[in-house]
């Protein structure tokens, strides 16, 4: 029985309709027809086959749909096209750089037709009354958006973790499915802090999500031993296969964040059963979104791939459903299924004629037919950027008290565009305060609490921007509700930090006192509130403009961002200070 009550079947009422147009006694309000019926449960392909629908639910399934057809039912002949589940995205990030209304627009199309989205996020900025917000600018879309509740593990202590009481009133709405991701290290580290939190997720009956990335063996076992379910952190076919062998669910990543598709699709060829792989996104940017599509690009390429289109098929539907305990209304085409269907050509070729959602037809031939519901948010989401005051160049100054011309200290080496290590460098003194250097490429780091402590700055070090001037921010920071800037000088990070300060949140670029180029992010500081077109041409603008001013990265903003996450090796840095998170340890700039 689940307890989710948006994907309930209605009661008996609802349940002696569809019986009645199943025998014939009512008709059908929609009907496809002539239909070559992809079974996922089976893994059949079912010719000359027929759906009837009524209301949101399917009522018949079969080769003969007789007397559920009526005058009044509205009737797709499929041609002998195939007709295959509406594809789930069982891992996303909804919550920016887009509104979920903006992003509908786009996403739906492709024939998505079921969403679950990580609500860590809004949970960092604005705690339980955020979630809420952004939850119910998800409800009452023509497709189906759940949720998994913030488990905040964070390298800010202020910011980690979750209330028991706010996460048991999150578990019992109808639209929230577990418990999102657990960075492993943490848990690990400190099971005596998640593990009452993994308790009440699993009392409730909800999905502990992982994130494994990098554990292996006994450490991997020991993450698994506190209840976690799933990982959408393997890079290949090996590292997916010791999860299958320990009974995980692999969650296969192809979006914007990380195309891991390609390398994993050797694990076809391991002749070990696949129901357990399921194909996500991770989170999309606007411009893939544009140029390739959604889940149904993701689909597609796992067939390119070489797997096989009913696996690749099942990994998008019913594997996603299964794993969440929903398969028992979504997935699937079958009698008490909510109606949520494509018509693509054939099996391989993942490009709808028809998407029906709930029932109704809500794209034809890659034209939408329904609107996204926009959604208003409340005051505070839009003012969620809490300083004290503006910031001066003075904030910005890294004071030495001993008497020194050199002094060792702590640096962040940024050796890929997300991975980081401790460097240990020896730098000048001027004036009793350390200063960027971009001559060695040792420029400001700073990071700006904007909720718990407005104002609290803890400013550092980084090699690897290569920024010649100028300075970049964001208040998106992963994980935390900090501002993130990195800067050749202390005028230029004041400056940046201004800027969106004035904007309510954004990213923003700025060279020589002036700002070159800037995304807007009112809403939490962390979602645009304007067309995704224009928000891809700002995207591409910023980060033109900071790969011009020496950026090496290909995702420069990314980069910003993730200098506070939990997750990525090793050396991170949040309003406390820098953080080790091979131990879990908060440090200091100065070096004894």
């Amino acid at each position: 029985m689940t307890r989710h009550g948006l994907l309930s079947i209605g009661g008996t009422d609802r349940a002696g309709e569809l019986i009645r147009v199943t025998l014939g006694k009512e008709k059908a309000d929609l009907a496809i027809v002539n239909a070559r019926l992809l079974n996922v449960y089976t893994g059949e392909l079912q010719d000359h086959h027929s759906v009837a629908i009524k209301g949101e639910w399917i009522a018949y399934v079969g080769d003969d749909p007789g007397d559920t057809i009526g005058p009044h039912t509205e009737i797709i002949d499929a041609k002998e096209k195939t007709v295959i589940p509406g594809l789930i995205d069982g891992h996303a990030h909804l919550s920016g750089p887009f509104t979920v209304s903006e992003f509908l627009q786009y996403a739906m199309q492709g024939g998505t037709t079921t969403i679950i989205t990580e609500t860590m996020e809004p949970f960092a900025i604005m705690g339980y009354e955020g979630v809420v917000d952004f939850l119910n600018s998800l409800r009452d879309q023509p497709i189906k958006i759940l949720a998994t509740a913030p488990s905040m593990v964070s390298i800010s202590k202020k910011a980690r973790g979750i209330p028991g009481e706010t996460l048991r009133k999150l578990l019992l709405r109808d639209d929230v499915l577990g418990l999102g991701e657990s960075y492993w290290q943490a848990v690990v580290q400190e099971p005596e802090e998640f593990l009452p939190i993994f308790k009440e997720a699993l009392h409730l009956g909800g999905r502990l999500e992982g994130h494994s990335a990098g554990a292996k063996g006994r450490k991997l076992m020991a993450y698994l031993a506190a209840g976690i379910s799933s990982c959408h952190e393997p890079i290949n076919a090996e590292e997916v296969l010791e999860r299958l062998r320990l009974g995980m669910h692999v969650m296969v990543r192809e979006g914007s964040i990380r195309r891991d598709l390609a390398p994993i699709s050797r694990i076809k060829d391991a002749g070990v059963d696949l129901r357990r792989l399921i194909l996500v996104t991770d989170g999309i940017e606007p411009g893939d979104l544009l140029e390739k599509g959604y889940m149904e690009f993701v689909v597609q390429k796992a067939i390119d791939c070489g797997f096989d289109p009913v696996h690749a098929i099942q990994m998008a539907t019913i594997n996603v459903a299964e794993y969440f305990f929903l398969d028992g209304m979504i997935g699937g085409i079958a009698p008490g299924k909510h109606a949520d269907m494509l018509i693509i050509p054939d099996s391989s070729i993942i490009d709808p004629e028809y998407v029906i959602s709930k029932g109704k037809i809500i794209a034809r031939e890659g034209d939408l037919l329904v609107s996204p519901r926009k959604h208003v948010f409340s005051p505070d989401s839009l003012n969620s950027i809490h300083l004290l005051r503006g910031l001066e160049p003075s904030d910005f100054s890294i004071p030495v008290k001993k008497d020194s011309s050199q002094v060792n200290v702590r640096v962040i080496d940024q050796v890929t565009d997300l991975v980081t290590k401790e460097l240990i460098v020896s730098v000048r003194v001027i004036d009793g305060e350390i200063r960027s250097d971009a001559s060695r490429d040792i420029l400001k780091v700073a990071a700006i609490d904007r909720r718990y402590f407005p104002g609290k700055t803890f400013v550092g070090l980084i090699r690897g921007f290569h920024l010649s001037t100028g300075a970049i921010a964001c208040s998106g920071a992963w994980d935390t509700s900090d501002i993130i800037v990195v800067g050749e000088n202390d005028k230029d990070m004041a400056g940046a930090v201004n800027r969106i300060y004035a904007l309510h949140g954004g990213a923003v670029a700025c060279a020589g006192g002036k700002i070159l180029a800037e995304i807007p992010l009112p809403i939490f500081g962390i979602i645009a509130d304007m067309p995704i077109v224009m928000l891809a041409k700002r995207v591409e603008e910023i980060k033109r403009v900071i790969k011009s001013l020496g950026f090496p990265f290909d995702n420069p903003l990314l980069t910003l961002v993730t200098l506070t996450g939990a997750a990525i090796p090793f050396l991170r840095i949040c309003e406390e200070g820098l953080v080790n998170l091979q131990d879990g340890k908060t440090l200091g700039l100065i070096v004894d």
